[in-house]
Protein backbone atom coordinates (compact mmCIF):
# COMPACT_ATOMS: atom_id res chain seq x y z
CA UNK A 1 0.00 0.00 0.00
CA UNK A 2 1.25 3.33 -0.61
CA UNK A 3 2.52 5.83 2.21
CA UNK A 4 0.49 9.10 2.86
CA UNK A 5 3.73 10.76 1.65
CA UNK A 6 3.66 8.57 -1.58
CA UNK A 7 0.43 10.26 -1.95
CA UNK A 8 1.55 13.11 -1.58
CA UNK A 9 4.01 13.50 -4.43
CA UNK A 10 1.40 12.09 -6.53
CA UNK A 11 -0.93 14.55 -6.25
CA UNK A 12 1.38 16.82 -6.63
CA UNK A 13 2.92 15.10 -9.84
CA UNK A 14 -0.64 14.43 -11.40
CA UNK A 15 -0.98 18.56 -11.08
CA UNK A 16 1.99 19.64 -12.54
CA UNK A 17 1.58 17.05 -15.43
CA UNK A 18 -1.72 18.17 -16.10
CA UNK A 19 -2.80 21.49 -14.94
CA UNK A 20 -2.69 22.93 -18.22
CA UNK A 21 -4.92 20.60 -19.84
CA UNK A 22 -7.39 20.85 -16.71
CA UNK A 23 -7.09 24.59 -17.39
CA UNK A 24 -7.62 24.38 -20.62
CA UNK A 25 -11.35 22.54 -20.05
CA UNK A 26 -11.62 23.76 -16.73
CA UNK A 27 -14.59 26.48 -18.12
CA UNK A 28 -15.95 23.45 -20.02
CA UNK A 29 -18.77 21.35 -18.93
CA UNK A 30 -16.81 18.20 -20.83
CA UNK A 31 -17.60 15.10 -20.05
CA UNK A 32 -19.60 11.85 -21.54
CA UNK A 33 -20.29 8.23 -20.75
CA UNK A 34 -20.36 5.35 -23.43
CA UNK A 35 -22.24 2.21 -22.47
CA UNK A 36 -19.14 -0.20 -21.46
CA UNK A 37 -19.01 -4.33 -23.78
CA UNK A 38 -16.97 -6.85 -22.12
CA UNK A 39 -14.41 -4.63 -19.89
CA UNK A 40 -12.74 -6.32 -17.28
CA UNK A 41 -13.42 -4.78 -13.66
CA UNK A 42 -11.76 -5.42 -10.61
CA UNK A 43 -11.34 -4.47 -7.13
CA UNK A 44 -7.89 -3.66 -4.80
CA UNK A 45 -7.89 -5.40 -2.17
CA UNK A 46 -6.28 -3.50 1.02
CA UNK A 47 -5.88 -4.76 4.40
CA UNK A 48 -4.88 -1.92 6.10
CA UNK A 49 -7.65 -2.25 8.77
CA UNK A 50 -7.49 -3.84 12.02
CA UNK A 51 -11.73 -4.45 11.81
CA UNK A 52 -11.82 -6.16 8.28
CA UNK A 53 -13.69 -9.57 8.05
CA UNK A 54 -11.89 -12.77 7.31
CA UNK A 55 -10.60 -13.60 3.66
CA UNK A 56 -13.03 -15.97 3.04
CA UNK A 57 -15.83 -13.57 4.30
CA UNK A 58 -14.19 -11.11 1.44
CA UNK A 59 -14.19 -13.55 -1.43
CA UNK A 60 -17.61 -14.40 -0.90
CA UNK A 61 -18.21 -10.74 -1.07
CA UNK A 62 -16.59 -10.57 -4.47
CA UNK A 63 -18.80 -13.25 -5.88
CA UNK A 64 -21.66 -11.93 -4.39
CA UNK A 65 -21.20 -8.57 -6.01
CA UNK A 66 -20.09 -9.91 -9.45
CA UNK A 67 -16.50 -8.65 -9.01
CA UNK A 68 -15.02 -11.09 -11.15
CA UNK A 69 -11.16 -9.29 -10.41
CA UNK A 70 -9.29 -8.73 -7.07
CA UNK A 71 -5.62 -7.21 -6.98
CA UNK A 72 -3.40 -7.77 -3.89
CA UNK A 73 -1.32 -5.38 -2.69
CA UNK A 74 1.22 -8.36 -1.33
CA UNK A 75 1.02 -11.86 -1.10
CA UNK A 76 -0.88 -13.71 1.44
CA UNK A 77 -1.73 -17.26 1.89
CA UNK A 78 -4.40 -17.05 3.72
CA UNK A 79 -6.41 -14.60 0.69
CA UNK A 80 -5.14 -17.08 -1.53
CA UNK A 81 -6.29 -19.93 0.04
CA UNK A 82 -9.79 -18.39 -0.37
CA UNK A 83 -9.17 -18.06 -3.43
CA UNK A 84 -9.08 -21.35 -4.42
CA UNK A 85 -11.93 -22.22 -6.98
CA UNK A 86 -13.34 -18.84 -6.70
CA UNK A 87 -12.84 -18.57 -10.82
CA UNK A 88 -11.85 -14.91 -9.65
CA UNK A 89 -8.84 -13.07 -11.64
CA UNK A 90 -5.86 -12.00 -9.16
CA UNK A 91 -3.31 -9.30 -9.58
CA UNK A 92 -0.93 -10.65 -7.38
CA UNK A 93 2.09 -7.68 -6.26
CA UNK A 94 5.29 -7.95 -4.37
CA UNK A 95 6.21 -5.97 -1.16
CA UNK A 96 8.05 -2.92 -2.30
CA UNK A 97 10.69 -3.73 0.00
CA UNK A 98 11.39 -7.19 -1.10
CA UNK A 99 12.49 -5.76 -4.80
CA UNK A 100 16.08 -5.64 -3.77
CA UNK A 101 16.38 -9.23 -2.91
CA UNK A 102 14.09 -10.10 -5.70
CA UNK A 103 15.90 -8.49 -8.06
CA UNK A 104 19.82 -9.44 -6.71
CA UNK A 105 19.04 -12.82 -5.60
CA UNK A 106 17.30 -15.31 -8.24
CA UNK A 107 17.16 -18.07 -5.47
CA UNK A 108 14.50 -15.62 -3.34
CA UNK A 109 12.64 -15.06 -6.60
CA UNK A 110 12.11 -19.10 -6.91
CA UNK A 111 11.47 -19.11 -3.18
CA UNK A 112 8.55 -16.45 -3.65
CA UNK A 113 7.19 -18.26 -6.64
CA UNK A 114 7.28 -21.34 -4.55
CA UNK A 115 5.83 -20.08 -1.71
CA UNK A 116 2.53 -17.99 -3.17
CA UNK A 117 2.26 -18.77 -6.49
CA UNK A 118 3.48 -22.66 -7.19
CA UNK A 119 0.86 -24.10 -4.64
CA UNK A 120 -1.94 -22.05 -5.58
CA UNK A 121 -1.65 -22.30 -9.44
CA UNK A 122 -4.42 -24.00 -11.72
CA UNK A 123 -6.61 -23.39 -8.47
CA UNK A 124 -6.16 -19.88 -8.56
CA UNK A 125 -6.75 -17.72 -11.65
CA UNK A 126 -3.63 -15.63 -11.52
CA UNK A 127 -3.54 -13.14 -14.20
CA UNK A 128 -0.56 -10.99 -13.27
CA UNK A 129 2.01 -10.68 -10.71
CA UNK A 130 3.29 -7.18 -10.42
CA UNK A 131 6.78 -6.43 -9.11
CA UNK A 132 6.47 -3.14 -6.95
CA UNK A 133 3.69 -0.65 -6.79
CA UNK A 134 4.90 3.02 -7.43
CA UNK A 135 8.65 2.87 -6.58
CA UNK A 136 9.38 4.84 -10.29
CA UNK A 137 11.36 7.33 -10.28
CA UNK A 138 13.06 6.71 -6.62
CA UNK A 139 15.82 4.44 -5.18
CA UNK A 140 13.87 0.96 -5.76
CA UNK A 141 13.17 1.92 -9.18
CA UNK A 142 16.65 0.88 -10.72
CA UNK A 143 15.16 -3.54 -8.65
CA UNK A 144 12.14 -3.50 -10.98
CA UNK A 145 13.19 -4.78 -14.18
CA UNK A 146 15.62 -7.11 -12.39
CA UNK A 147 13.20 -8.42 -10.42
CA UNK A 148 10.66 -8.99 -12.88
CA UNK A 149 13.20 -10.97 -15.11
CA UNK A 150 13.86 -13.14 -11.91
CA UNK A 151 10.11 -14.05 -11.43
CA UNK A 152 9.42 -14.37 -14.54
CA UNK A 153 12.01 -17.05 -15.10
CA UNK A 154 11.46 -18.39 -11.17
CA UNK A 155 7.69 -18.68 -12.92
CA UNK A 156 8.89 -20.51 -15.81
CA UNK A 157 11.70 -22.86 -13.75
CA UNK A 158 8.41 -23.19 -11.83
CA UNK A 159 6.24 -24.71 -14.86
CA UNK A 160 3.80 -21.82 -14.06
CA UNK A 161 3.14 -20.42 -17.55
CA UNK A 162 0.54 -17.41 -19.08
CA UNK A 163 1.21 -15.35 -16.09
CA UNK A 164 2.88 -12.02 -16.87
CA UNK A 165 4.84 -10.27 -14.81
CA UNK A 166 4.92 -6.34 -14.69
CA UNK A 167 5.01 -3.47 -12.24
CA UNK A 168 2.13 -1.12 -11.27
CA UNK A 169 3.44 2.98 -11.67
CA UNK A 170 2.12 6.27 -10.71
CA UNK A 171 1.31 8.83 -13.31
CA UNK A 172 4.12 10.73 -11.89
CA UNK A 173 6.26 8.89 -14.06
CA UNK A 174 5.04 11.51 -17.09
CA UNK A 175 6.97 14.78 -17.27
CA UNK A 176 4.86 15.95 -19.83
CA UNK A 177 1.31 15.09 -20.28
CA UNK A 178 -0.21 18.29 -22.14
CA UNK A 179 -1.82 18.01 -24.48
CA UNK A 180 -1.90 13.92 -24.22
CA UNK A 181 -0.77 13.37 -27.65
CA UNK A 182 2.73 15.13 -25.98
CA UNK A 183 3.08 12.56 -22.84
CA UNK A 184 6.29 11.62 -22.22
CA UNK A 185 8.52 10.18 -19.48
CA UNK A 186 10.10 12.47 -17.06
CA UNK A 187 13.66 12.95 -17.29
CA UNK A 188 13.94 11.20 -13.53
CA UNK A 189 12.00 7.88 -14.99
CA UNK A 190 12.76 7.78 -18.68
CA UNK A 191 15.99 5.47 -17.70
CA UNK A 192 14.19 2.99 -15.88
CA UNK A 193 10.85 3.30 -18.11
CA UNK A 194 12.01 2.35 -21.29
CA UNK A 195 13.66 -0.77 -20.63
CA UNK A 196 10.72 -2.01 -18.47
CA UNK A 197 8.47 -0.91 -21.44
CA UNK A 198 10.85 -2.83 -23.87
CA UNK A 199 10.61 -5.91 -21.75
CA UNK A 200 6.85 -5.59 -21.39
CA UNK A 201 6.14 -5.73 -24.76
CA UNK A 202 8.99 -8.55 -25.36
CA UNK A 203 6.81 -10.83 -22.98
CA UNK A 204 3.22 -9.49 -24.32
CA UNK A 205 2.80 -7.89 -21.04
CA UNK A 206 0.79 -4.90 -19.88
CA UNK A 207 1.82 -1.89 -18.19
CA UNK A 208 -0.06 -1.22 -14.68
CA UNK A 209 -0.94 2.38 -14.06
CA UNK A 210 -2.67 3.98 -10.88
CA UNK A 211 -5.05 6.67 -12.50
CA UNK A 212 -6.47 9.26 -9.88
CA UNK A 213 -8.33 12.33 -11.15
CA UNK A 214 -9.30 12.52 -7.79
CA UNK A 215 -6.29 14.13 -6.25
CA UNK A 216 -5.73 16.53 -9.62
CA UNK A 217 -9.10 17.92 -8.89
CA UNK A 218 -8.49 18.09 -4.65
CA UNK A 219 -5.04 20.27 -5.38
CA UNK A 220 -6.98 22.88 -7.49
CA UNK A 221 -10.69 22.38 -6.91
CA UNK A 222 -11.52 25.94 -8.43
CA UNK A 223 -10.00 25.47 -11.26
CA UNK A 224 -11.02 22.29 -12.64
CA UNK A 225 -14.14 21.16 -13.08
CA UNK A 226 -16.12 18.45 -11.16
CA UNK A 227 -17.55 16.84 -14.42
CA UNK A 228 -14.33 16.24 -16.02
CA UNK A 229 -13.13 14.50 -13.01
CA UNK A 230 -16.05 12.92 -12.31
CA UNK A 231 -16.45 11.02 -16.04
CA UNK A 232 -19.52 12.54 -15.88
CA UNK A 233 -22.97 12.77 -18.20
CA UNK A 234 -22.49 16.72 -18.57
CA UNK A 235 -23.00 18.10 -21.45
CA UNK A 236 -21.03 20.37 -22.65
CA UNK A 237 -17.83 20.92 -25.64
CA UNK A 238 -15.32 18.63 -26.58
CA UNK A 239 -11.57 19.30 -26.62
CA UNK A 240 -9.56 18.39 -29.40
CA UNK A 241 -5.91 16.94 -29.48
CA UNK A 242 -5.41 16.94 -33.19
CA UNK A 243 -7.83 14.32 -34.45
CA UNK A 244 -8.86 12.98 -30.58
CA UNK A 245 -11.74 14.68 -28.72
CA UNK A 246 -11.24 14.36 -24.82
CA UNK A 247 -14.46 14.36 -22.46
CA UNK A 248 -12.88 13.50 -19.28
CA UNK A 249 -9.64 13.33 -17.52
CA UNK A 250 -9.69 9.76 -17.20
CA UNK A 251 -9.13 9.32 -20.67
CA UNK A 252 -6.51 12.06 -20.88
CA UNK A 253 -4.52 10.17 -18.30
CA UNK A 254 -4.48 7.02 -20.13
CA UNK A 255 -3.70 8.33 -23.47
CA UNK A 256 -0.81 10.56 -21.90
CA UNK A 257 0.69 7.32 -20.53
CA UNK A 258 0.14 5.56 -24.24
CA UNK A 259 2.19 8.82 -26.09
CA UNK A 260 4.89 7.96 -23.10
CA UNK A 261 5.43 4.58 -23.84
CA UNK A 262 5.24 5.02 -27.66
CA UNK A 263 7.85 7.71 -27.37
CA UNK A 264 9.85 5.45 -25.49
CA UNK A 265 10.34 3.55 -28.48
CA UNK A 266 7.36 0.81 -28.10
CA UNK A 267 4.25 0.58 -30.09
CA UNK A 268 0.79 -1.52 -29.18
CA UNK A 269 1.67 -2.04 -25.28
CA UNK A 270 -1.84 -2.47 -23.26
CA UNK A 271 -2.32 -0.46 -20.02
CA UNK A 272 -4.24 -1.51 -17.32
CA UNK A 273 -5.36 0.89 -14.56
CA UNK A 274 -4.59 -1.08 -11.68
CA UNK A 275 -6.10 1.43 -9.34
CA UNK A 276 -8.57 4.80 -9.47
CA UNK A 277 -11.21 5.77 -7.00
CA UNK A 278 -12.49 8.55 -5.20
CA UNK A 279 -12.70 9.16 -1.55
CA UNK A 280 -16.50 9.20 -0.32
CA UNK A 281 -15.68 11.26 2.78
CA UNK A 282 -12.32 12.56 5.26
CA UNK A 283 -12.22 16.41 4.73
CA UNK A 284 -11.24 16.68 1.14
CA UNK A 285 -12.28 18.67 -1.68
CA UNK A 286 -14.80 17.46 -3.26
CA UNK A 287 -14.69 13.76 -1.51
CA UNK A 288 -17.89 12.90 -0.41
CA UNK A 289 -20.44 9.63 -0.69
CA UNK A 290 -22.10 11.47 -3.74
CA UNK A 291 -19.60 12.18 -5.95
CA UNK A 292 -17.38 8.85 -5.12
CA UNK A 293 -20.54 6.45 -5.96
CA UNK A 294 -20.54 9.20 -9.09
CA UNK A 295 -17.41 8.68 -10.51
CA UNK A 296 -16.43 4.91 -9.74
CA UNK A 297 -20.03 3.90 -11.58
CA UNK A 298 -19.14 6.25 -14.37
CA UNK A 299 -15.62 4.64 -15.21
CA UNK A 300 -17.43 0.96 -14.66
CA UNK A 301 -19.76 2.25 -17.65
CA UNK A 302 -17.51 3.93 -19.18
CA UNK A 303 -14.29 2.06 -19.84
CA UNK A 304 -15.10 -0.48 -22.31
CA UNK A 305 -15.57 1.64 -24.75
CA UNK A 306 -12.01 2.46 -24.72
CA UNK A 307 -9.71 6.06 -24.90
CA UNK A 308 -9.97 8.51 -27.41
CA UNK A 309 -6.21 7.05 -28.51
CA UNK A 310 -7.36 3.50 -28.35
CA UNK A 311 -11.46 3.69 -29.12
CA UNK A 312 -12.86 0.46 -28.90
CA UNK A 313 -10.30 -1.25 -26.88
CA UNK A 314 -11.77 -1.59 -22.90
CA UNK A 315 -9.40 -0.37 -20.27
CA UNK A 316 -9.02 -3.47 -17.89
CA UNK A 317 -9.48 -1.72 -14.58
CA UNK A 318 -9.29 -2.05 -11.34
CA UNK A 319 -11.07 0.11 -8.54
CA UNK A 320 -9.77 1.55 -5.11
CA UNK A 321 -10.96 -0.55 -3.30
CA UNK A 322 -13.08 -2.68 -1.36
CA UNK A 323 -12.94 -1.51 2.11
CA UNK A 324 -12.66 1.53 4.23
CA UNK A 325 -9.46 1.00 5.59
CA UNK A 326 -8.79 2.56 9.54
CA UNK A 327 -4.91 2.32 9.90
CA UNK A 328 -4.25 4.06 6.92
CA UNK A 329 -3.29 7.75 7.30
CA UNK A 330 -6.35 10.07 8.65
CA UNK A 331 -8.00 11.73 6.11
CA UNK A 332 -9.51 11.18 2.59
CA UNK A 333 -7.09 7.94 2.67
CA UNK A 334 -9.36 6.10 5.14
CA UNK A 335 -12.22 6.67 2.84
CA UNK A 336 -11.60 4.81 -0.82
CA UNK A 337 -13.17 1.75 0.21
CA UNK A 338 -16.82 1.02 -1.68
CA UNK A 339 -17.95 -1.39 1.68
CA UNK A 340 -17.56 -0.61 5.24
CA UNK A 341 -15.85 -2.91 7.43
CA UNK A 342 -18.95 -4.50 8.64
CA UNK A 343 -19.73 -5.17 4.55
CA UNK A 344 -22.30 -2.72 4.41
CA UNK A 345 -22.56 -0.72 1.18
CA UNK A 346 -20.85 2.70 1.46
CA UNK A 347 -22.85 3.44 -1.62
CA UNK A 348 -23.76 0.94 -4.50
CA UNK A 349 -21.57 0.29 -7.60
CA UNK A 350 -23.36 -1.99 -10.70
CA UNK A 351 -20.51 -3.86 -11.73
CA UNK A 352 -23.09 -5.37 -13.66
CA UNK A 353 -23.48 -2.56 -15.75
CA UNK A 354 -19.01 -3.05 -17.25
CA UNK A 355 -20.71 -6.49 -19.01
Amino acid sequence: MVSAGARKIFAAGVMKMIAPWILACSFLLCSSVSGAEGATIGVNYGMLGNNLPPPEQVISMYKAKNIGYVRLFHPDTSVLAALRGSGIGVVLGTLNEDLARLASDASFAASWVSTYVQPFAGAVQFRYINAGNEVIPGEAAAHVLPAMRNLESALRSAGVTGVPVTTAVATSVLGASYPPSQGAFSEAAAPVMAPIVSYLASKNAPLLVNVYPYFAYSANAEKVALSYALVSADSGSPVTDGGAVYTNMFDAIVDATHAAVEKAGVQGLELVVSETGWPSGGGGAGASVENAAAYNNNVVRHVGSGTPRRPGKAVETYLFAMFNENQKPEGVEQHFGLFQPDMSEVYHVDFAASA
